[in-house]
């Protein structure tokens, strides 16, 4: 081989390289509209056989599942987890016979997921995702059965796994046949913390995580979501 197209070798490579990683997500969507998954937590009978990924290059990905599973969610949620510059997607993935999981999955396919609740029609609420306790690694927050068990749980994406933290009781964000959830993160100077409401629905409660642990401030009456969005501002 000659040195010239040696060169030119190394050049594709790198190029082909390139263009891989440049492929990265820049929008979700659910797809395939199904009533297999007779639950109806989120107001209608409607659930989603199919995430579809749209890439900043090349063909949309499109991620099926099995006839046993449907996605039981508003809308995916993109975010880069790892850092690394390229996105995954948050999604809930509920089954037949095992209910509901929080579940994260790339261009490749699903990359980590909790465990299923263990029960058909039992579901969770996404908060958000941040590194709440400033250690370097995103956490990702929800409440396992809103309507049920209205308990907190954060884990840690770490390495491609999920590694669950800490746990904290009487908190919700959901009520049945709504189809939005009532939290969302608080983004300052000072990091991100959590916002969401008592079990009852009476009080509006910022949750924080660091290295002491759960942290909890009550930021007033709960007056609707729009109350809520309220308290998340800085």
């Amino acid at each position: 081989m000659t040195l010239s197209a040696a060169f030119m070798m190394v050049c594709a490579l790198a190029l082909s390289a390139t263009t891989l990683t440049a492929q990265t997500i820049i929008r979700a969507e659910y797809t395939e509209p199904t009533t297999r998954y007779a639950h109806g937590v989120l107001g209608d009978a409607i659930e989603y056989g199919a995430l579809r990924l749209h890439m900043s290059s090349g063909p949309n990905v499109l991620i099926r599942l099995p006839q046993s599973r449907v996605f039981e969610d508003l809308a995916p949620r993109v975010q880069d987890l790892d850092g690394d510059g390229a996105a995954e997607v948050i999604v809930i993935e509920s089954d037949q016979e095992l209910g509901g999981s929080l579940a994260i999955y790339g261009p490749g396919g699903k990359i980590a997921s909790t465990p299923f609740i263990g029960r058909r029609n039992r579901w969770l609420a996404p908060v958000g995702a941040a590194d709440f306790d400033g250690d370097g690694a995103t956490e990702l927050a929800y409440i396992d059965r809103p309507h049920l068990a209205k308990t907190l749980r954060i884990w840690r994406y770490q390495g491609g796994e999920l590694r669950h933290v800490v746990d904290q009781p009487g908190l919700t964000n959901h009520r049945i046949g709504e189809d939005f959830i009532t939290s969302g993160l608080r983004t300052c100077s000072t990091g991100s913390t959590m916002v969401m409401v008592d079990a009852g629905w009476q009080r509006i409660i910022e949750v924080g995580f660091g290295p002491q642990g759960i942290t909890q401030t009550d930021r007033g009456a709960f007056n609707g979501v729009a109350s809520v969005r309220q308290a998340q501002a800085c």
